[in-house]
């Protein structure tokens, strides 16, 4: 009994040994997975977080409107330019969204008798080009339409000593196209400005001609005609109506009738605490004016 008892002890000694080290095994490779399932996760909730790339926003356009382009001249500008206009108002041409595209044109034959006749023929035409993520901004965009307005006048039909330069003053970027033009059997001098305000392009032109042995007119006046009317066109889109018709004005007018509307609300509250002070403005917007008057020559330009 007594031999027996030191061997039982180490035989159980022996025994326990292998149990604590599975038991450690079992511990460490419980942490190593844990471990490793918190990196997993962590890495995955990090990565969709690296991958997603924020989209790139184009810039809002500047303007959300265009002006009468019928007004967009000044009547000063057009009767210089234009003396014996059929339709000092001017004819407005036809479209299906004004405030995306429009135009407006003067013609007239000033008759002088036995010194024969000038005939002047001013066209505008507006186009405004929104913001869109797919195309670009209005501004990049209205930047190829400009482009491609000035490689149109270049190549127009029929044109003979086209020249072409860059004129200041007129919007972010403009450029003055000249040439000749033999219709009627007469000699015109044509001038055109093609011109970029933010994202609105202006394309103007102006010619003109002598009829009955009239002096056909000289290439420098009908080009600083054109430039001059290009000029109220930028400033008339600026103002966001009529060149003749400047913001400002119809603001004041806006202002007289919110004081008169608060007046009347201020009397109204001395006899109904419970009525509102909240006023309401009404504005109004430039219209197309439109004319019966067709110009004389309007197939011919």
């Amino acid at each position: 009994m007594h031999r027996s008892a030191p061997r039982l002890a180490r035989i159980l000694a022996c025994a326990a040994v292998p149990v604590m080290l599975v038991v450690a095994g079992c511990s460490s490779d419980s942490g190593d997975k844990e471990k490793d399932k918190e990196g997993a996760g962590s890495s995955a909730s990090s990565s969709p977080g690296a991958s997603e790339k924020a989209e790139p926003t184009v810039a809002p356009a500047k303007f959300t409107s265009l002006p009468n382009p019928c007004t967009s001249v000044t009547k000063k500008t057009i009767t210089s330019l234009v003396p014996s206009a059929k339709s000092k108002n001017g004819t407005a041409a036809t479209s299906s969204d004004t405030s995306y595209r429009s135009g407006c044109s003067w013609n007239g034959l000033d008759d002088n008798g036995v010194k024969g006749s000038q005939y002047r023929w001013l066209d505008i035409g507006l186009t405004r080009f929104d913001s869109d993520q797919a195309l670009g901004s209005g501004a990049d965009r209205a930047q190829q339409d400009f482009t491609k307005q000035v490689t149109k006048t270049k190549t127009a039909e029929g044109a003979k000593k086209v020249a072409e330069k860059p004129v200041s003053g007129i919007g972010e970027q403009a450029t003055l196209v000249t040439y000749d033009l033999t219709k009627t059997k007469e000699d015109f001098k044509y001038a055109t400005v093609v011109a970029r305000t933010g994202n609105v392009v202006i394309t103007l032109t102006y010619n003109g001609a002598g009829y009955a042995g009239a002096k056909t007119p000289s290439a420098t006046d009908i080009a600083k005609g054109a430039e001059q009317a290009a000029k109220d066109a930028v400033a008339a889109v600026a103002a966001g109506t009529g060149a003749d018709k400047p913001s400002g004005k119809a603001d004041d007018k806006s202002g007289d009738k919110s004081k008169e509307t608060d007046k009347s609300k201020d009397a109204d509250k001395s006899k109904d605490a419970d009525k509102s002070d909240d006023t309401k403005k009404s504005g109004s917007g430039a219209s197309l004016e439109k004319s019966d008057d067709k110009p004389s020559e309007k197939a011919a330009n």
